[in-house]
């Protein structure tokens, strides 16, 4: 049972607020890399989060089919039973789900995992963000609420997001975004607390301070996590403790330590890693290909060697290499040796 259960993911987030750490959220798109996310975590002792996005499930279901639930569904199932083999727990979320996108891709995830419950089946996904940030923010919480609804219904926390992340991933680009849309305000908060709070249920937020899609040479990104806990503070003065939020950083590729370990006082829980996932999945992939690039390909000499070219012998060194970007996430996230599993 390591995918967990409502309860069990409840009591990580509230476990990982109450001692400032987070879990890594790994963007995976294809058995092989749930099956490193799933090392990477079990290395290190640590709980963590599967997440995957519309172009993900898109891509799973196979070039002739390229129906974004579909394949989400179907990465999902691969997951629980493969995790069922762990001595660690992962709870499965979806990532950046756009306005335009939530009929054809939320809606029937969440459907999905009311058939199970129907039937006395556990959850197929414990957590789904809905990203409103293109739209005005009293627009993003009307959308955001009667998602809401539909989340408690089936014990689902839903993420949201306010202001914008900079950069593109996954179709989504905000390359152009104004400076003042990549830092959300402490109205924001209060705005999203008032909105959410009336309806019960849990949710999270994933509040902007600077955070930036993609992969960029040190300095180009300049975060600001002091933000995160300004919008904390003003929500628990006008509303109590009860308001502080579960935060989420996205864009954890490729950021400062300093930055990653400020905002775990603050509030972060939850920190999304695709970029480097990516990154180190296909650079072994290209190790395999420059070591071996003579045998890979048949010549008029020369046939192929099978055992090069086979896609299991690079594919292992990819989900390998994944695993340890995975572990190297939990040790800046302070979730190592921390899992709640026991046998």
């Amino acid at each position: 049972m390591p995918v967990a259960t409502p309860e069990i993911y409840n009591s990580m987030l509230d476990t990982a607020q109450a001692n400032d750490y987070a879990y890594p959220a790994i963007n995976c798109t294809s058995s092989e890399t749930i099956n490193a996310a799933l090392k990477g975590f079990a290395d290190a002792k640590s709980d963590g989060i599967i997440q995957f996005s519309t172009g993900a499930g898109e891509f799973a279901s196979g070039l002739n089919v390229k129906d974004m639930a579909f394949g989400t569904i179907a990465l999902a199932e691969f997951t629980h039973r493969v995790a069922s083999k762990y001595n660690i727990y992962v709870a499965l979320h979806t990532d950046h789900c756009v306005p335009g996108k939530v009929e054809k891709f939320l809606h029937p995830l969440i459907t999905a995992t009311a058939r199970r419950r129907s039937v006395g089946q556990g959850n197929l996904f414990q957590s789904h963000m809905f990203d409103g940030s293109e739209l005005p923010l009293p627009k993003n919480m009307a959308t955001s609420v009667e998602l809401m609804k539909l989340c408690k219904a089936n014990e689902i926390i839903l993420e949201v997001e306010t202001g914008v992340v900079g950069g593109e991933e996954d179709g989504i680009d905000n390359t152009g975004a104004s400076h003042e849309k990549l830092y959300t305000t402490p109205n924001d908060m209060v705005e999203v607390y008032k909105a959410l709070s009336s309806i019960g249920g849990r949710y999270m937020l994933a509040a902007t301070f600077g955070n930036v899609h993609g992969i960029y040479k040190p300095g180009n990104v300049v975060l600001k996590p002091k933000i995160l806990k300004e919008g904390q503070d003003e929500v628990v003065r006008q509303f109590g403790r009860k308001a502080y939020f579960d935060l989420v950083f996205h864009g954890g590729s490729g950021s400062e330590l300093s930055d990653i370990h400020e905002t775990l006082g603050y509030g972060v829980i939850k920190m999304n890693v695709d970029t480097d996932a990516q990154y180190y999945f296909t650079e072994a992939v290209v190790a395999h290909v420059d070591a071996n690039r003579k045998v890979l390909t048949h010549t008029a000499e020369e046939m192929a060697d099978k055992k090069k070219f086979d896609p299991r012998t690079y594919l292992k060194k990819a989900e390998e290499n994944m695993a340890k970007r995975v572990s190297m996430a939990c040790n800046d996230l302070r979730s190592t040796g921390n899992t709640l599993y026991t046998p």
